[in-house]
């Protein structure tokens, strides 16, 4: 629910307007995970609550830590469906990556999930619950570090689940609530054309990203079939009409495939097709898993795309692989644990990761 949502329930339950918001704010300023914890509630309210109302959406069912500290959670919902949310820790920043959907149908070729398909959306409970059990895992494992950042970077495509999406975005934004600031929040679209025109008139605005990954049609045809719909130009129109605000710009997310995107000559491509647009590039290099045939370029050849996009003036970044020893990197959250009984939370060390990328 959103404050308003929870006001009109409690006044729906014959109970004063206040009411509402003081249980609103006990979940979401407070983290409250039962309505015994309301301490400012009668005794006879607490009572009641649990027969009309319940508290949290999800449950933790396993925690992998990885060597560079990042960590994945498989979290459990009500009808037993899984998710994968992963923390990654880089300074004082944490940076958490969240779930819209169970699985995705808009099918990359080179991501794990894609393999899955779509299951179902997540509701702005689960989308939210993702947040606050990440929370109260730092409180115990970590006291002194906070998540800093969203991405809505993990299992699904946002914009399929829009509603749920912005909705999940007016809950956490609030400052009645968690807080967090929109500029700190970013949502990662493969370019749903009308959906991205739609967001640009709502008053919640996210930072952007757009999954891009090719510098022409063909190739992009290729490795993201949503490009048959919705092509490089149509993208990119609706990315110049966007409204943005001053200091901000699109991030476009190009993941190097060994011998498809990785060429001196797409670097080029690639720097034609974005000019004039306020943006950056964070090249990924492919993280590794079964479901697709791709291969990660060899290190000189991300060094030399990395210096040809420099050399031609986008602001380009590379995007360090975290957490893939865990197969909890970019692409590669496949849930390949769904369908398992819930089981005690555990924390996981495994093998050292694959070489990093700097």
């Amino acid at each position: 629910m959103t404050l308003p949502d929870a006001e009109a329930w409690a006044v729906a339950q014959g109970w004063p307007r206040f009411r509402g918001e003081q249980v609103w704010r006990w979940v979401h300023d407070r983290g409250a995970r039962s309505f015994d914890e309301m301490s400012n509630l009668s005794r006879e309210t607490r009572a009641e609550l649990p027969e009309r109302a319940q508290l949290g959406c999800l449950q933790v069912a396993e925690v992998q830590t990885s060597q560079d500290g990042t960590r994945k959670l498989r979290l459990v919902t009500r009808d037993g469906q899984s998710i994968e949310s992963v923390l990654i820790p880089d300074g004082d920043k944490t940076t958490q990556c969240i779930s819209s959907q169970v699985g995705c149908a808009v099918d990359c070729q080179f991501c794990a999930t894609a393999k899955m398909g779509l299951k179902r959306n997540l509701d702005a409970g689960e989308i939210v619950d993702q947040v606050y059990l990440a929370q109260r895992l730092l409180a115990e494992v970590e006291p002194t570090r906070r998540i800093s950042n969203l991405v809505y970077m993990g299992m699904g495509e946002p914009l399929h689940n829009y509603d749920n999406m912005v909705k999940s975005i007016r809950i956490l934004t609030h400052d009645k609530g968690a807080g967090l600031g929109q500029r700190r929040i970013t949502v990662s679209t493969a370019g749903l054309v009308p959906k991205l025109e739609k967001l640009g008139k709502e008053d919640v605005r996210p930072n952007l990203a757009v999954s891009l990954n090719a510098p022409n049609d063909a190739i992009r045809d290729e490795i993201m079939p949503i490009n048959r719909k919705w092509n490089i130009g149509k993208l990119l129109a609706a990315l110049k009409a966007y409204p943005l605000e001053q200091r901000r710009r699109i991030t476009f997310e190009y993941v190097l495939l060994a011998g498809v995107n990785d060429q001196l000559e797409h670097a080029m491509q690639l720097s034609k097709l974005l000019r004039g647009v306020k943006c950056k590039v964070n090249i990924i290099p492919w993280n590794p898993h079964p479901e697709a045939p791709y291969q990660r370029p060899a290190r000189a050849v991300i060094d030399a795309f990395q210096a040809e996009c420099k050399r031609l003036g986008m602001p380009t970044y590379l995007r360090t692989p975290r957490g893939d020893d865990i197969d909890a990197a970019c692409g590669q959250l496949a849930n390949r644990s769904n369908g398992e009984a819930i089981v005690p939370l555990r924390i996981r060390k495994t093998a050292p990761p694959l070489p990093a990328v700097d």
